[in-house]
């Protein structure tokens, strides 16, 4: 399993907001230079995580973005099927579809193993991830930008 860029970078802005302080509110901007990545890419993500009732964002004066419960809570493994899809690992119905599709052992083992990786990030929340030595890590690099 493979997990696309655009959602590595979308986990890794939920870490970032999850230890940040509700009076240290994080711009997109902060986010993306923080990330070391394109502006565009972290407003892509960010825009995504709003959709998804993960991000809160407060425009004008004071604001920036905040975690939301949900956010907090959400597995990893959740997070990853709404930010990549659900779909099979192959795709055998395809065009053409694949002439072995009907007894095809592969699909069903690359079902079950995609089934195996989810189950094992359903146990995992962002809470987990941000644990130490995460959390402090994350802290740093923005201290490390502003300092």
């Amino acid at each position: 399993m493979r997990l696309t860029k655009f959602t590595d970078l979308s986990l890794r802005a939920v870490m970032r907001l999850a230890v940040a302080g509700s009076a240290d509110a994080l711009t997109t901007r902060e986010v993306a230079e923080v990330m070391d990545v394109p502006y565009t890419h972290m407003a892509k993500a960010i825009s995504r995580l709003q959709h998804l009732g993960v991000v809160h964002t407060r425009r004008g004066r004071g604001g920036g973005l905040e975690l939301t419960a949900l956010g907090r809570q959400a597995s990893v493994g959740w997070l990853v099927r709404q930010l990549e899809g659900d779909e099979e690992v192959v795709a055998c119905e395809g065009d053409p579809p694949c002439p072995l599709r009907a007894a095809c052992r592969l699909r069903g083992a690359l079902r079950e193993a995609q089934r195996a990786f989810y189950a094992e990030l359903d146990r995992i929340t962002v809470a987990d991830l941000v644990a130490s030595p995460t959390g402090p890590a994350l802290v740093g690099l923005g201290a490390r930008r502003t300092g």
